[in-house]
């Protein structure tokens, strides 16, 4: 009956150690204007001796590590900050901790993956962690799917992309789309429609809101791309009959080239260039503009 005791007793004093330990690291480092500093001695380099440590509350101290590197993202996210230098150390620890934490692997590689200032920039990393989640978890079929997602739009590695979404199309539950996006990784390197589609299904599968806020982002800058790629065209097809440039949209309305003055997703007109380029209103509002296709990455 005691040593039943002594087991989570001792546990709590491990962790209020470790908690009050990080405590008087964080004072002691404002004091000195050295903050930085703290956060290379916030966390053990091994998730594996840290989950020895903990009597038992591995997943406790895992939510704990999710919720860090959660909070390390985000405040960097925020001041867009170009280095996420503990990212993937505090991803490792925590999957490390619970091999299990779905949420990690398929949060934490998006924010591994993306370019900085959006992500830490590092695919490859993103790469291991959900490989590292597979082995952890290898019924899970939408890890498959993530996987694909990196190695097609980060590392343009379309064999790879092909291979991840094959594999995931042969888990029973997995849905068919995975079979479709195997097959669009065999017939064609890079292009908009295929980069829509992954950046889709990161939205509808992801439940994180900072990534779903990032893949819409990322759709509607797609989408722009796609509308004015269609409008350059069709200035072309303009100036094709008339031997000019138009100066504006209802040059081109007026012989039925379009059928109205053309808007953007955010709902402003597109502005219609004097060198027949066509551009966004606002371009805060599409952040992700040009980065893929023909003229993008």
């Amino acid at each position: 009956m005691k040593r039943s005791r002594v087991v989570p007793v001792a546990a709590l004093l491990c962790i209020l150690t470790f908690a009050g330990a990080a405590m008087a690291l964080r004072e002691a480092e404002r004091a000195r204007g050295q903050e930085a500093t703290l956060e290379e001695v916030l966390y053990l380099p091994s998730g594996k001796t840290l989950k020895r440590l903990s009597l038992g509350y591995s997943g406790l101290l895992a939510n704990i590590y999710w919720t860090r590197a959660v909070q390390y993202f985000g405040s960097r996210h925020a001041r867009g900050t170009t280095r996420y230098d503990l990212l993937a150390p505090l991803l490792d620890i925590t999957t490390d901790l619970d091999p299990h934490l779905i949420v990690a692997y398929q949060t934490g590689s998006v924010f591994l993956c993306q370019r900085p200032p959006e992500g830490a920039g590092q695919p490859d990393k993103a790469v291991a962690l959900l490989e590292k989640g597979i082995r952890e978890n290898p019924d899970y079929w939408r890890m498959y799917f993530t996987l694909g997602f990196v190695h097609y739009l980060e590392r343009r590695d379309y064999k790879a992309a092909q291979q991840a979404f094959e594999k995931g199309s042969e888990n029973p539950h997995a849905l068919p789309w995975m079979k479709v996006m195997a097959a669009r990784m065999a017939e064609k390197g890079a292009d908009l429609e295929t980069a829509m589609e992954l950046w889709k299904g990161v939205y509808e599968t992801n439940p994180d809101p900072m990534v779903r806020e990032t893949a819409m982002r990322h759709i509607l800058s797609l989408e722009a791309d796609a509308h004015i790629a269609q409008l350059v065209d069709r200035v072309h097809a303009f100036q094709q009959q008339t031997g000019r440039l138009p100066s504006q949209w209802s040059d081109m309305i007026q012989i039925g080239l379009l059928r109205g003055i053309p808007q953007d997703p955010a709902g402003y007109p597109y502005k219609l260039m004097p060198d027949g380029s066509v551009e966004v209103e606002n371009r805060r509002e599409f952040p992700f503009l040009g980065q893929f296709g023909p003229n993008g990455r």
